[in-house]
């Protein structure tokens, strides 16, 4: 059993309760029936100094402004993506919370984390990413401890993202995109060699040995247990 940041509640009868020992990790405001235009303008009002993200679709706008149990888990995560694919020589653009949005479909999207990695050679030179114009990112990753991200897996399928990893404290789940819907899958797309288990388990680790030093560890088990290709 792998143990994870968040001690999972055991003999629970329901639901509620389990949710009741949570910490709050993001605090989600949910608005109904907002025009694309009043979208638009509150992005430009707002600005990108904001500390909120932003999804739309269908006329629903969900604002979500992380707390650090939510930003810890996240920034990490990118932290061992970003070991691994030095360790084994991957190419990887990370792009971060990367505003996502096609007007025609009226529909956008801020995740926690971002990457391009298939893709990454053809956006390599560019500093302005325009999806629908460039391709979506190969990999989107969201953290939801308090609340679950499901309303905006249809906004990332109808982006195109290939893949989509979500976090809930406790476990990390790989979804790719099949036939304009995710589904679970056991290895990631991105990183089949490096299992969810092991980023929820350094994600723990980082609690009691520092980041720093969880990192180090990391990058000896990606060493010692995973091959890198030869370039012939």
């Amino acid at each position: 059993m792998i143990a994870t940041p968040l001690s999972k509640p055991t003999n629970l009868t329901s639901t509620a309760i389990a949710e009741q020992v949570r910490p709050l990790a993001e605090n989600r405001v949910i608005l109904n029936n907002i025009s694309w235009d009043t979208f638009e303008r509150l992005l430009a009002d707002i600005g990108d100094r904001r500390k909120t993200l932003f999804h739309y679709i269908n006329g629903t706008l969900e604002i979500m402004s992380p707390l650090s149990l939510h930003e810890g888990s996240n920034r990490f995560i990118d932290d061992l993506i970003r070991a691994f694919s030095d360790e084994l020589e991957i190419d990887l653009r990370k792009l971060g919370s990367l505003l996502m949005k096609i007007p025609d479909l009226k529909l956008g999207a801020e995740p926690d984390s971002c990457y391009y990695i298939q893709n990454e050679p053809i956006i390599r030179g560019k500093e302005v990413i325009i999806v629908g114009q460039d391709p979506a990112p190969d990999l989107v990753l969201e953290v939801d401890i308090t609340n679950p991200s499901d309303r905006r897996l249809p906004i990332y399928a109808l982006l195109a993202v290939p893949e989509v990893w979500r976090y809930d404290g406790y476990s990390l789940e790989f979804l790719a995109l099949d036939n304009g819907a995710y589904q679970p899958i056991e290895k990631s797309l991105s990183f089949p060699d490096l299992p969810a288990a092991i980023i929820v388990e350094y994600v723990q680790k980082r609690l009691t040995l520092g980041e720093s030093g969880t990192l180090r560890e990391f990058r000896k088990w990606v060493r010692e247990n995973v091959v890198r290709d030869e370039v012939i």
